[in-house]
C-alpha cells in the first residue's frame, strides 16, 4: 500500500529523498470533470462538499443513465443579465481589445484585502480543480470587492475569477442566428488560489450561422484573477490530532530516521486535510493487520503534512506526507523544486500529530 516515490535526481529548491514531490502521481492524477462555471448568463448553486465524506472514501481507497428530459421549444428567448457596458459595437473584436472600457477596467481593478491578484486583464477565464460556484454580478460593475465578499462567504473559497462575459441577447436559433451582444460581469468561486495558466476558457460559438456564416460568439474579456494572502488560515482541527501547526513550506525529514510513510494527493474536493488524515488512520489500520514483521513491528502513522501543490502556479490539490513519528517547523525547508520545465510549489502547509501515538508494536 505504500505509494511509489520517484527516484529521479531533482535540481531545484530543497531536495532530499525519499520526500520529493511524487511527480508520477501528480501526472496520474484524473482531472474532475468540472473546472469552471459554465458559459450562460444565470447563476449557479454551490458545489456541496462534505468532508465527512471525504475523509470516509479517502479511508475506504487505502484498501480497496441520465433520465429523459423534454426540452421545451422555445425559440429566441430573452436571456438573463445584460448589464454590463458593451464596448464599441459589440463585435467580438471590440470586446478583446486590451485597452476598450472592459480591459480597462480591469486593468484599474484595486485588489481587496485579504487577497493577492494573480493575473490581470486576460481573454479567458479559470479551468482548475475544484470549481465551487459563480455570480452574475446585477450591478453590471466590475466590483471586485463584491466578488471577494462573495468568496469570502463560502467556506472552502480559497480564490476568485472576475470576468467579463459577451453573451447572446436573446437564445440563438433559426429564428435569430447571431443576435446582439448583452454584457455580464461573472464572479468565479474556487477551492484553491487561482493561476494564470489554469485561465484557458477563450468562450464558444452559440446557435446557428446568420446569412453571413457567422453564429454567436462568447468571449471573455478583462479577467483578473485573486487569491487569499493565506488560504485557510487558521488550518481546520482534526479529530484524533493536536491542534494544526502553520509551517513555511513542507517536511524534509532526516532520510536516516527512516520516518517518512507514503503520501497521497487529492484533487475532488477543496484543501481538507481531514482526507490526510483518514488516509494516515486508515493506513496504520492496513499496516497493523497486514504488514506486522516478525517481531511483532508494523509502520504507524503518526504524523502528517498537508499541503497545497501548485505547478506553474496551477493547484493540483491536496498534498499529503505521512511519517511514522513527528517532526518540528525546523524541518519545514521542502519550498518546492524545479522538474523538467514544470516549477512546483508548495503553499498552505500545516501539520498533524496524532494526540495519542501508536507505537507500531502489537
Amino acid at each position: 500500500m505504500r505509494s511509489t516515490i520517484v527516484g529521479s535526481v531533482v535540481v531545484g529548491f530543497a531536495a532530499a529523498l525519499p520526500q520529493n514531490i511524487n511527480f508520477a502521481a501528480v501526472k496520474a492524477l484524473p482531472t474532475p470533470s468540472v473546472l469552471g462555471p459554465e458559459l450562460a448568463a444565470k447563476s449557479t448553486p454551490a458545489v456541496t462538499y462534505n468532508p465527512t465524506a471525504a475523509a470516509s472514501v479517502a479511508a475506504a481507497a487505502i484498501s480497496t443513465s441520465p433520465p429523459t428530459i423534454n426540452k421545451r421549444d422555445a425559440s429566441c428567448v430573452a436571456q438573463p443579465g445584460g448589464q454590463g457596458p458593451i464596448p464599441g459595437s459589440g463585435s467580438v473584436e471590440d470586446y478583446l481589445k486590451k485597452d476598450s472600457t472592459l480591459g480597462q477596467a480591469a486593468q484599474n481593478a484595486g485588489t481587496p484585502s485579504g487577497y493577492i491578484q494573480n493575473f490581470k486583464n486576460l481573454q479567458a477565464g479559470s479551468e482548475q480543480i475544484y470549481y465551487l460556484t459563480y455570480r452574475t454580478i446585477d450591478s453590471g460593475e466590475y466590483d471586485v470587492d463584491a466578488c471577494a465578499a462573495f468568496c469570502d462567504s463560502e467556506k472552502f473559497c480559497n480564490g476568485f475569477n472576475i470576468y467579463y462575459e459577451r453573451d447572446p441577447s436573446v437564445d440563438p436559433s433559426a429564428d435569430c442566428p447571431n443576435p446582439p451582444p448583452i454584457t455580464n460581469v461573472k464572479c468565479a468561486l474556487f477551492g484553491y488560489p487561482v493561476g494564470a495558466q489554469a485561465a484557458t476558457n477563450v468562450g464558444q460559438f452559440r446557435g446557428p450561422e446568420d446569412a453571413n456564416g457567422k453564429a454567436f460568439n462568447v468571449v471573455i474579456a478583462g479577467s483578473n484573477g485573486y487569491s487569499k494572502l493565506s488560504p485557510v488560515r487558521p488550518a481546520p482541527s482534526v479529530p484524533g490530532f493536536n491542534a494544526p501547526v502553520a509551517l513555511d513550506a513542507a517536511i524534509n525529514a532526516p532520510t536516516d530516521a527512516d520516518s517518512y510513510n507514503g503520501m497521497k494527493l487529492y484533487n475532488e474536493g477543496p484543501f481538507d486535510p481531514s482526507v490526510c488524515a483518514a488516509a494516515c488512520q486508515a493506513q496504520t489500520k492496513f499496516d497493523k493487520e497486514h504488514l506486522v514483521d516478525a517481531q511483532g513491528k508494523y509502520r504507524a502513522c503518526n504524523f502528517f503534512n498537508a499541503y497545497i501543490l501548485l505547478k506553474n502556479d496551477v493547484p493540483q490539490g491536496t498534498y499529503c506526507s505521512f511519517y511514522t513519528r513527528e517532526w518540528d517547523s525546523s524541518y519545514a525547508v521542502n519550498t518546492g523544486y524545479f522538474w523538467e520545465s514544470d516549477v512546483y510549489k508548495v503553499v498552505s502547509s500545516f501539520s498533524y500529530t496524532l494526540t495519542t501515538q501508536d507505537a507500531g508494536q502489537v
